[in-house]
């Protein structure tokens, strides 16, 4: 193969990987000189690299994939296990990421599409509860210091209210957006050690494009699996 013909392939490779690309991130990191962006998802319990890109010079990226379905994607500096991680639910919509060097996971502000919006509000909410978890763990804290073991006491059950509300909130957030695939995902990612029934109430109502989906079959197969050791 000559030169010529050979630069011709290439071309043509490149350009049908771009073509296949459907989801895409882009965005920046301030404070970035030199590195390389992985984009990664999990399979089989291990983070797996479906693009990179090295970065030299410019704090700006632009990474894709080909997703048969919308799923949790990361962004990471290093393919390390341990390393900061920013989670966004990819789909076929575009999504923009913007975030530090310093802060890398904690500063990232990111605009994607529908579930990544519906996960959000999700979170939002979730917040409140640990907010008003932490603030009584310290009042616990503070009565346990001074000896006051009945009023710890009764700072533990309004820890435990907030739990079971949180729980209880979390399997509601399902139910109501079973049409998505962030309901299946909440059910194996923030509520799996819930009793099994209310899983399973979750999975129940799931119509079948959700519950064929990669959240929605591992949800099934966590609920068979945890009905065999009851």
């Amino acid at each position: 193969m000559n030169k010529t013909l050979l630069f011709v392939v290439i071309i043509l490779l490149t350009a049908c990987s771009q073509q296949t690309k459907k989801m895409m991130v882009s965005g920046n990191i301030k404070g970035l000189q030199k590195g390389t962006l992985y984009l990664q998802h999990v399979q089989d319990t291990n983070y797996v690299t479906l693009d990179s890109l090295v970065m030299n010079s410019t704090t700006n990226f632009r990474l894709g994939c080909n997703l048969e379905e919308a799923e949790m994607l990361y962004l990471s500096l290093s393919e390390d296990i341990n390393a900061d991680r920013i989670s966004f639910f990819g789909s076929n919509d575009n999504t923009n990421i913007n975030t530090t060097l310093k802060r890398f996971k904690f500063d990232a502000q990111i605009d994607g599409g529908p579930q990544q919006e519906l996960l959000e509000s999700y979170y939002e909410i979730m917040s409140r509860f640990k907010n008003q978890r932490l603030e009584f763990i310290k009042e616990k804290i503070n009565a346990q210091k001074d000896l006051n073991l009945e009023l710890a006491e009764k700072i533990q059950l309004k820890i435990d209210n907030v739990i079971t509300r949180s729980y209880l909130y979390s399997i509601n957030f399902a139910i109501n957006n079973k049409q998505s695939e962030v309901a299946p995902y909440v059910a194996v990612a923030e509520v799996y050690d819930a009793n099994v029934k209310y899983l399973d109430t979750i999975n129940s109502v799931l119509p079948k494009n959700i519950a064929d989906s990669k959240y929605g079959t591992i949800l099934e197969d966590y609920i068979n699996l945890s009905l065999i050791h009851i």
